[in-house]
């Protein structure tokens, strides 16, 4: 979808996407519709310090379900936390 169409609104609402706790980091899948399939991307939170980090993970997959998007998503921002830890911050 694109980025005007998800400012001024599309003709469907988006999908509620349950977040989840990994290690301190809270992941939230945020799949991007493009062309019928669905960009692999998700928000990584962590509070530090009293503050909320957020770092956006968009990678170059596109999959084929909304569905299979954020559990990759998912997994992805995992690996990502596990190899760079607070470091996605900066």
């Amino acid at each position: 979808m694109s980025l005007l169409k998800r400012l001024f609104g599309g003709s469907a609402a988006p999908a509620v996407i349950p977040s989840e706790e990994y290690n301190g980091y809270t992941i939230t899948p945020e799949p991007i519709s493009e062309g019928g399939k669905f960009r692999l991307a998700a928000k990584i939170e962590k509070e530090i310090d009293g503050e909320v980090k957020m770092h956006h993970l968009i990678r170059a997959d596109l999959l084929e379900s909304e569905d299979i998007a954020c559990k990759e998503a998912a997994t992805k921002a995992r690996v990502v936390i596990d190899q760079q830890g607070d470091s996605i911050f900066r």
